[in-house]
């Protein structure tokens, strides 16, 4: 396996014209000798940068739903303007083989860091970096926006997550100590309603990967120790977004106002329930105008650094 950091464009490779019509690129480099992978579709003037982190038991391409380019967020987002690198995040593609030496969390965050400068460059993100979580990914964003290397960052958005499981989860999801019913698990994201994802999307094989042994860790503790603990340190404007039907996470609204009260530290907190949606939001039916949200909410931040900026 040859682990490359790219000295070209991907525009130029990829022959991107129109941003809505082309494809992401794969992209691996090496971090301090473990393998990052992950898809990069860059827009020919980027108006900000955005690190995009999927959830659990999926990898990078649940960000381009594979076979409806109508629902891939990169591409709706290169369209709009902004270059998208989905990672794999450590532990999953390329970097598999090394999960067992990646259970530490702070290190997880390092190591996407540098990932994102060494496929970008570390001067690229000075239009503005945005971090885009769902799910299990969303405790990687959310810890990455208060990490140090984070500071100046334009904004945060999460998904797929929450404070309190939904009243279906219990008994279903797993534990330190025992694993997750995995039909359980299956019912709770991809249903109830018939028509919430494509057929051929339905039961997630083509986004589909094995889950890392540490996740059992990270998903044991983050309603009650750490998303509670990390949210006040969050300084920047957060998009939180849940499904309409959601069965992992309540998303009623006062769930929604219980999320939203723990970023104390952030100067904005938005909130939306997306109608029609289901638990993997970007690739069900409803992800256009889940994207269009968080698209135009990274809009808003991006003016208000402008104004800002003519403040001082």
């Amino acid at each position: 396996m040859t682990f490359t950091t790219p000295q070209s464009s991907a525009i130029e490779e990829a022959g991107v014209g129109d941003a809505w019509s082309s494809s992401p690129v794969s992209r691996v480099v090496d971090i301090e000798g473990i393998p990052i992978s992950g898809l990069l579709l860059e827009a020919p003037e980027p108006r900000a940068v955005i690190v995009a982190l999927h959830g659990g038991a999926a990898f990078s391409a649940y960000w381009d739903c594979p076979g409806h380019p109508e629902l891939s967020m990169m591409r709706a987002a290169a369209h709009h303007g902004y270059t998208v690198l989905a990672l794999d995040r450590p532990g999953y593609g390329a970097s598999r083989p090394f999960a067992e030496e990646l259970r530490d969390s702070q290190r997880r965050a390092h190591l996407t860091y540098a990932a994102v400068d060494a496929v970008l460059g570390s001067g690229s993100c000075k239009t503005g970096l945005f971090l885009w979580g769902h799910s299990v990914g969303s405790e990687l964003a959310v810890r990455m926006a208060t990490d140090d290397h984070g500071h100046d960052l334009l904004g945060l958005a999460i998904s797929g997550t929450g404070r309190e499981h939904h009243a279906l989860a219990v008994g279903i999801l797993g534990t330190r100590e025992r694993y997750a019913q995995a039909k359980g698990v299956g019912e709770l994201i991809w249903t109830p309603a018939e028509d919430l994802y494509p057929a051929d999307i339905m039961g997630g094989a083509a986004i589909g990967s094995r889950t890392p042994d540490y996740e059992a860790d990270v998903t044991a503790i983050w309603p009650t120790e750490t998303f509670p603990s990390l949210a006040p340190r969050v300084p920047v404007p957060v998009q939180y977004a849940a499904a309409e039907y959601e069965r992992v996470w309540r998303s009623d609204p006062q769930a929604l106002d219980d999320v939203a009260a723990m970023f104390t530290a952030s100067p904005r907190v938005a909130t939306t329930r997306i109608a029609g949606g289901g638990h993997n939001l970007s690739i069900c039916n409803a992800a256009p105008e889940y994207h269009r949200t968080v698209l135009n909410f990274i809009d808003d931040c991006l003016a208000e650094r402008a104004h800002q900026g003519k403040d001082t």
